[in-house]
């Protein structure tokens, strides 16, 4: 079964488990952002207000380089949902992969899940590394 497939089947599961966790607050929209934008909000002042990195890429394309400090949970696993429903839905996170295609697949799910504050970097890491910002290795 492939992984879509997991995930189609997998997804009205997760609806019914996050309609019985539901947020007070109705899911924010998800904020778009390039790498610029991206790294400004990575380097505010107040480190709470800084969002979690979550980085869906592939494990190998991760160990070859990644944002500093961002945690991995690999789009292409079949527990991928699952992984992602352990978060906490009132915590905001910077969503991305390598450029901009799985972690756009990936947005319906954190809506779905009641997740409030979500940002995208659009063009993904390739975008961050073009744009000369650190990576880590």
């Amino acid at each position: 079964m492939s992984f879509f497939s997991s995930l189609l089947i997998a997804l009205p599961l997760l609806m019914n488990t996050a309609s019985a966790h539901k947020p007070e607050k109705k899911p924010a929209a998800v904020i778009h952002l390039d790498a610029g934008q991206a790294s400004k909000i990575m380097s505010a002042p107040n480190k709470e207000k800084r969002p979690t990195i979550i980085d869906i890429r592939t494990l190998g394309e991760f160990k070859a380089g990644h944002l500093e400090s961002a945690i991995h949970i690999d789009f292409l696993k079949e527990d991928f949902p699952a992984a992602i429903q352990k978060l906490k839905r009132d915590k905001a996170y910077l969503v991305h992969c390598q450029s901009g295609g799985r972690s756009s697949n990936s947005l319906e799910l954190w809506k779905t899940l009641g997740f409030t504050k979500i940002y995208h970097l659009d063009g993904g890491f390739l975008a961050w590394k073009k744009a000369g910002l650190p990576i880590v290795k």
